[in-house]
C-alpha cells in the first residue's frame, strides 16, 4: 500500500508538472523547438526573444549591385533594406498558440521537433531607389550630339562623334528589391538613346559645306569688270548648322557690298579741273553699275550653289545728274566756307595718299539738292587707283592697311561743309583723338570702303564746286566751298568736353621678327572723350542749332619687343 501510494504522489506529481508547463507555454514564454532565422527562441519570453533575435538582425546581409559592367556588393542597409524582429516573433507567438495538447506536451518532454520560421524583412522603395540612383550615378549621362566645325589646320568642315547617353534603371530594380527582401543580387538593366544629331546624320552637311568652299568670281554684266572671293571668304558667308547650309546675312551682302564696289563704275557729273592755275569745265561721264536687287539675288544664289564658280550680275546705266552745260560759270562762284588742317609729321606713304585722295576730290560739283558723298566723289580705295598702305584703324588697333591718310581728307571736307552749313546726313568718328586733327578736338570725319562714308546735302539752291589746296611743303591741306553764297551766318564751336577717361597702361607684344632686345612703339596712347560740337546758323527762317557728337575710347600705347639680348 505504502508503495503504491509513492507512484500515486508520482503521477500526481508528473500530472501537475505537465499541467504547470502547459500553463507557462500558454503565457508568456514561446513553444519548445521554435527557431526565428536560425535562431532558437523555443522557450524564452518574448523580451528574450526580441534580444536574442535582435542581436541576429543586426548584421544585414550582404547584396550585389550589377550595373552594365559595374558591379558593386554593399550592405543591404544600405539599400533600404531592414529586419523586423517583432514581426518575426509575432509569427512565433502565433505558431505557440496554434500548437496541439500532444505537441505541447511533447515539447516538455524534450520531445517537441524543430519548426523553423523566416525573419521577417522589409525594403524600403524609396531609400532603395535613391540608394541605387547614387550608386549607379557615374553610369549615368546625357548623349553627346555631334557637331560641325571648322578645322583651321586641314582647313575644312568636319563633323565631331556623338555618343548615346546611357541611363541604369534604379526605380525597376528598387521595385523588385521591394518585392523580394531576400534577394542577395540586384541587376539594374542600362538603357540608352541616340544623340539629338548624329555624325552620320550631320556629315552630308559637312560635305556641302566644303563643296561650297571654293574660290568664286563675278563680272559685271556688259562690262570685262569681275571681283572675287578666295574660297576662305566664301566659306564666311554661310554657317554649316545641323538643319543643313545657313547663309549669314549680313556677311553676305557686306560681301557683296565689297565686290560691287570693285565693279561698279558711278556716272560722273560735270565738273571742273584746274589747268595752269584756271578752271576748266569736264564734261559729265556715263557709268555702269550692278542693278542690286537683282544683282544680289543673283550673287546669293550663285554662290550658294557648289555646282558654280562664278556669277554675271545684271547691270544698269549710270547717268549723270550735272551736264556741262549745268555747270556754274566760274566767275560767278563765291567762296562759302573753307576747312583746314595739317599733317605734318605723316609718313611718306600717308603724305601720297593725302595728295591724291585730295587730287580726285577737287572739282567734284555736287547740284542743288543732292547730297555730296566722299566715297563716290573719291572712288575706290584701291592700290589700282593710286593708293598705297598707310596706318589705319582697324579691329582695335593702329596697323597697316590701304589708304591709310585718306581722312586726313575727309576731315578737311567735312570742316569745310559743316562750316557752309550743309545739313549732315552721314558722318563716322574715329575710334581714338587723333593728333592730325588738332588743335579743333572732335571736329573729324572718318571713312572706310566700303561701309562708312561721309555725305551732306547741298541745300544752297544752287551747285557747289569743292576746290582743295594741298600745300606739301607745309603739310597743310584746305578744302574751300564755292557756289552762290547762301544768305546765312554760320558759327561753329570749339568743342564741349563732358568727361574725360585715362588711358589704360602700355601694353608689351612680343614679335620674334624684331632683332634681339629691340622695342618698337606701334600704337599710342590717347584718354577717352566724350564731347560734342554746336553749330549755330542764323538765316532768314531764324536761329537754330545742331551739333555733332563723340566718343572717343581710352586707348593704350603697345609696343612691340624682340627677343631678349
Amino acid at each position: 500500500m505504502k508503495l503504491w501510494g509513492v507512484g500515486l504522489s508520482a503521477a500526481a506529481l508528473l500530472g501537475g508538472a505537465l499541467a504547470m508547463g502547459l500553463a507557462t507555454e500558454g503565457g508568456d514564454r514561446l513553444a519548445p523547438g521554435l527557431r526565428v532565422a536560425g535562431v532558437d527562441v523555443g522557450g524564452l519570453s518574448q523580451d528574450q526573444a526580441l534580444a536574442a533575435l535582435s542581436a541576429r538582425a543586426a548584421t544585414p546581409p550582404r547584396v550585389t549591385v550589377q550595373a552594365g559592367e559595374r558591379r558593386w556588393t554593399v550592405e543591404a542597409s544600405r539599400l533600404g533594406w531592414q529586419a523586423d524582429a517583432r514581426a518575426s516573433l509575432e509569427a512565433a507567438r502565433r505558431a505557440t498558440q496554434n500548437r496541439s495538447l500532444v505537441q505541447r506536451v511533447r515539447g516538455l518532454v524534450g520531445q517537441a521537433p524543430v519548426q523553423e520560421l523566416p525573419l521577417v524583412t522589409r525594403v524600403d522603395p524609396a531609400a532603395a531607389r535613391a540608394a541605387l540612383g547614387r550608386l549607379t550615378a557615374e553610369l549615368n549621362t546625357q548623349p553627346r550630339d555631334a557637331a560641325i566645325v571648322f578645322d583651321k589646320a586641314s582647313k575644312r568642315f568636319v563633323v565631331t562623334p556623338d555618343a548615346p547617353g546611357r541611363r541604369a534603371d534604379a526605380p525597376a530594380a528598387a521595385a523588385r528589391y521591394a518585392a523580394d527582401p531576400a534577394l542577395t543580387t540586384l541587376s539594374l538593366p542600362v538603357t540608352e538613346w541616340k544623340a539629338r544629331y548624329t555624325a552620320a546624320a550631320l556629315r552630308p552637311h559637312a560635305e556641302r559645306g566644303n563643296a561650297l568652299m571654293r574660290p568664286f568670281t563675278v563680272r559685271l554684266e556688259g562690262t570685262d569688270r569681275r571681283a572675287g572671293l578666295t574660297a576662305l571668304q566664301v566659306a564666311n558667308l554661310y554657317w554649316v548648322r545641323p538643319g543643313g547650309i545657313e547663309p549669314d546675312e549680313q556677311t553676305l551682302r557686306a560681301a557683296f557690298d565689297r565686290l560691287t564696289a570693285q565693279l561698279d563704275r558711278p556716272a560722273q557729273n560735270a565738273r571742273f579741273t584746274g589747268q595752269g592755275g584756271k578752271l576748266v569745265k569736264v564734261a559729265e561721264r556715263a557709268g555702269r553699275v550692278t542693278a542690286r536687287p537683282a544683282a544680289l539675288a543673283a550673287f546669293r544664289k550663285a554662290v550658294l550653289d557648289p555646282a558654280t564658280r562664278s556669277a554675271a550680275l545684271p547691270g544698269k546705266v549710270s547717268r549723270p545728274t550735272l551736264t556741262l552745260a549745268e555747270l556754274p560759270d566760274p566767275a560767278g562762284l563765291k567762296l562759302i566756307a573753307s576747312g583746314k588742317s595739317t599733317y605734318f609729321g605723316s609718313s611718306p606713304e600717308r603724305r601720297v595718299n593725302v595728295a591724291n585722295a585730295a587730287a580726285r576730290i577737287h572739282g567734284m560739283v555736287v547740284p542743288a539738292g543732292e547730297d555730296f558723298s566722299f566715297l563716290t566723289a573719291l572712288g575706290s580705295i584701291t592700290s589700282e587707283n593710286g593708293f598705297v598702305g598707310g596706318l589705319i584703324i582697324s579691329g582695335g588697333r593702329t596697323v597697316d592697311g590701304l589708304g591709310g591718310g585718306v581722312c586726313q581728307v575727309s576731315t578737311t571736307v567735312f570742316r569745310a561743309l559743316y562750316q557752309a552749313g550743309l545739313p549732315v546726313v552721314e558722318r563716322h568718328q574715329h575710334s581714338y583723338r587723333v593728333g592730325y586733327y588738332e588743335p579743333q578736338v572732335g571736329f573729324e570725319a572718318a571713312v572706310y570702303d566700303p561701309g562708312l562714308d561721309l555725305r551732306l546735302n547741298n541745300d544752297t539752291r544752287a551747285p557747289i564746286f569743292i576746290k582743295t589746296l594741298n600745300d606739301e611743303a607745309n603739310s597743310t591741306l584746305e578744302v574751300q566751298v564755292w557756289g552762290i553764297k547762301p544768305q546765312r551766318q554760320v558759327t561753329v564751336s570749339p568743342a564741349t568736353i563732358l568727361a574725360r577717361t585715362p588711358h589704360p597702361p602700355a601694353q608689351y607684344v612680343f614679335n620674334p621678327n624684331l632683332p634681339a632686345g629691340a622695342v618698337r612703339q606701334v600704337d599710342w596712347a590717347q584718354d577717352g572723350y566724350q564731347l560734342h560740337i554746336t553749330r549755330t546758323i542764323k538765316d532768314a527762317a531764324g536761329t537754330r542749332t545742331d551739333q555733332v557728337d563723340t566718343v572717343y575710347k581710352p586707348w593704350r600705347a603697345v609696343f612691340e619687343t624682340g627677343p631678349r639680348g
